[in-house]
């Protein structure tokens, strides 16, 4: 319980993935990033249920294994390359309050993805989103300015210009305002945000930002370099 508030934790994992064939279940330090997520979902006593949302037998398995309820499967109709994580949060939603006939106020998007977070960055997340009374809270990370938008350039017929037209204007780096992204450790969001407005940024939303890098899996070359940072903080 968050305060008086139930919260269900969803971890979406569908079994089709076209950069990185068979993603969820790839491993990190000899686990599976599913079961990743189990072992830090056992360490936050906020949750009141977690549960895995999926298209595939054995993610349901193994995330069962690690202690993430697979209580349905995820249907085709949510389970291809464009279905966007409201669909699929809403789905589970109805599901488990079918499920465990009650309701949940408040929803947390744990993606096996993003697999260096950790119990007190989720926790964090957490508490921010009671104490400032939200309708929700990511977890960002200070983007590189190297990659601001206002730096970027695009291509059209071969010939090169600014992304954006400001872009010619700017000089330094201390020019270019803070920004932001979010890193996928974790996502909160109330009942009422979701359902009603179907929408994971609400109205009043914070940013829990880390002060750590996270690395978000896409790519083998992202797991590599993921794995060799939870050695470095010896996470697993």
């Amino acid at each position: 319980m968050l305060g008086s508030k139930r919260v269900l934790a969803v971890v979406p994992a569908r079994g089709g993935s076209k950069g990185l064939p068979g993603k969820n279940l790839k491993c990190i330090c000899g686990q599976p990033l599913v079961t990743r997520v189990g072992r830090v979902v056992a360490e936050i006593p906020e949750i009141d249920r977690a549960v895995v949302s999926t298209d595939s037998t054995e993610i349901a398995k193994v995330a069962a294994d690690a202690g993430l309820a697979a209580p349905f499967m995820r249907p085709d109709s949510l389970s291809g390359d464009l279905i966007g994580d409201i669909d699929v949060l809403v789905h589970a939603l109805d599901a488990m309050e079918t499920i465990d006939r009650c309701t949940y106020d408040v929803i947390v998007m744990l993606q096996p993805t993003s697999p260096l977070r950790t119990p007190a960055e989720v926790i964090k997340c957490l508490r921010m989103f009671e104490q400032k009374a939200a309708d929700s809270v990511w977890t960002v990370s200070v983007a590189d300015k190297k990659y601001h938008p206002l730096k970027q350039l695009s291509l059209a017929g071969g010939r090169l210009s600014f992304f954006d037209p400001r872009g010619s204007a700017i000089i330094a780096r201390q020019q270019l305002e803070e920004l932001y992204f979010r890193n996928g450790v974790a996502y909160v969001v109330s009942r009422d945000t979701l359902i009603n407005d179907r929408t994971l940024l609400g109205r009043v939303s914070y940013a829990c930002v880390s002060n750590v890098v996270h690395i978000s899996i896409d790519t083998a070359a992202d797991l590599s370099q993921a794995e060799l940072l939870a050695v470095e903080r010896k996470l697993f």
